[in-house]
């Protein structure tokens, strides 16, 4: 029902101490008995979330191969020798994508440091465990 560091991931069989499923596993419903219809359920229940996951991952290719047809530009203002008033972070990077009709969490992103100079940037996108993408960010001054 729930993965469970050192015990078993969620949809596997363990064995584990009739104590420990007792007292600990079964009451806060982390686990349930093997039986047929548990089993059953079990099946049922991977089929949904597997087919829950390749949805999730059509989805994010797709997302992923119109974050690539896009660059980004972020006007900011400048003071001496191109460094900006403040910095570019991922909200802002946010913002510009929505103006393009795609639409992130911020989280996504993944920034290792905001931006704080003219130029052009690779960003790293992160939208699933198995989709990566790389946006051109152009910092242009005001």
């Amino acid at each position: 029902m729930a993965d469970l560091e050192g015990v078993g991931l969620e949809g596997e069989t363990v064995k584990v101490s009739d104590g420990y499923a007792r007292n600990y596993l079964l009451p806060r419903k982390l686990a349930v008995p093997v039986t047929k219809a548990a089993l059953k359920q079990l099946e049922k229940n991977k089929m949904e979330r597997d087919a829950r996951h390749l949805k999730e991952l059509e989805t994010a290719q797709s997302v992923a191969l119109a974050i690539e047809k896009v660059s980004c530009t972020i006007t900011a203002k400048v003071g001496e020798n191109d460094k900006l008033f403040g910095s570019v972070t991922s909200a802002d990077i946010i913002a510009a994508l929505k103006q393009q009709g795609i639409e992130l969490d911020k989280r996504k992103i993944m920034l290792a440091e905001p931006i704080r100079e003219l130029g052009v940037f690779q960003v790293k996108i992160k939208l699933h465990p198995q989709v990566e993408v790389m946006l051109k960010v152009w910092v242009v001054g005001e």
